[in-house]
């Protein structure tokens, strides 16, 4: 007879644009955060992968959500929908037996008690019934690999869809950071900005995301080999609604970022404003770390670096890192100070 734990332990990424699930240190469901609603009865039709395809090809019936929006929750329904629709998705569910869940999720530093409150309501409803929240960036710090309890300093900037967050670590507190809402959604709309503006062309997220992926750059002298090759994009005309088709370079791209990605570098520089020398020379050794999907942006470490003057390392797998932290916290929840219970 096989006999189930009276409490399932779950980590949770709960990302603007993916949201990542942890149980028994696996990642057992890594899904586009979005649904699928029908719109006469408000029940949920799709979600993640399913919905995606969905995504901005709807009728009147039926339409597709993000519940969250700037690495919060904006739709308090389609979130509880979400959550406890992911939480199904994990492998060996038992549908006899539901146990009382414990959970760790990764919220942005800048949140309010409000949005706190939202998360945690939200959690509550999807079931969970003992629930620990973790600032992104901690997370992100914890599943680098960084040891955020060392009297030693580190940084880390987590660009991920919603927001981007930056703090300066030691002994396990926030020294210094800032929550920016300039992250992959804003560098998706700047490309659906440009191709406007440039071509008159009009596009949706899925084009502009997939133009980010092939041709997506910070800076537009990329060493040679690391440069991509032109995309050709799709689209209607503005005006005429004639198709067209534009091939677009990597330069064009960066152009089209620079001005997201020029908050990005002033807000970092505003962290290291306030943290004190000592930490400050740490971070000079030890460089600064990069997560989250917007690392991933061709020649982002090199423009920061050269802005800056500090090493800029890209983290290993930096889609996950706050995934992984979120499961090491979960781990040690009786150990971690700065979790908020």
């Amino acid at each position: 007879m096989k006999f189930f734990s009276l409490t399932q332990e779950i980590a949770i990424d709960l990302g603007t644009a993916n949201t990542i699930i942890l149980s028994n240190d696996k990642i057992v469901v890594d899904e586009p955060s979005i649904i699928a609603l029908d719109t006469r009865t408000d029940k949920m039709i799709a979600i993640g992968k399913e919905a995606q395809k969905m995504h901005e090809r709807t009728h009147d019936k039926m339409r597709t959500i993000r519940p969250l929006k700037d690495g919060v929750i904006a739709d308090f329904n389609a979130a509880e929908m979400m959550i406890r629709g992911m939480i199904k998705m994990i492998p060996n569910q038992s549908r006899l037996f539901k146990p009382s869940m414990k959970m760790v999720i990764g919220i942005p530093s800048g949140s309010t008690e409000v949005e706190i409150r939202a998360v945690r309501d939200s959690a509550e409803q999807a079931g969970g019934r003992e629930i620990y929240l973790i600032y992104e960036s901690m997370a992100a710090a914890l599943g680098i690999g960084l040891d955020v309890e060392a009297p030693e300093g580190n940084m880390v900037v987590d660009i991920g869809g919603g927001t981007t967050e930056i703090a300066v670590i030691s002994l396990g507190g926030l020294v210094a950071y800032r929550s920016l809402k300039i992250a992959g959604d804003e560098f998706t709309q700047d490309i659906m900005d440009y191709m406007s503006r440039q071509y008159n062309m009009k596009i949706g997220e899925k084009t502009a995301e997939q133009i980010k992926f092939h041709a997506g750059a910070a800076t537009t002298s990329l060493p040679k080999g690391e440069e991509p090759e032109q995309y050709t994009v799709h689209g209607p005309n503005r005006s005429s609604s004639l198709p067209m088709e534009i091939p677009i370079t990597y330069v064009e791209i960066a152009h089209s970022l620079d001005k997201s990605i020029a908050r990005i570098e002033t807000a970092i520089l505003s962290a290291l404003e306030y943290t004190p020398p000592e930490i400050y020379a740490d971070l000079v050794k030890n460089g600064i770390y990069l997560s989250g999907g917007g690392a991933l942006l061709r020649g982002l470490a090199k423009r920061l670096h050269d802005k800056i003057q500090i090493n800029f390392h890209v983290a290993d797998d930096p889609l996950r890192a706050v995934a992984r932290g979120t499961g090491i916290a979960l781990k040690n929840v009786d150990k971690f100070q700065f979790l908020l219970r």
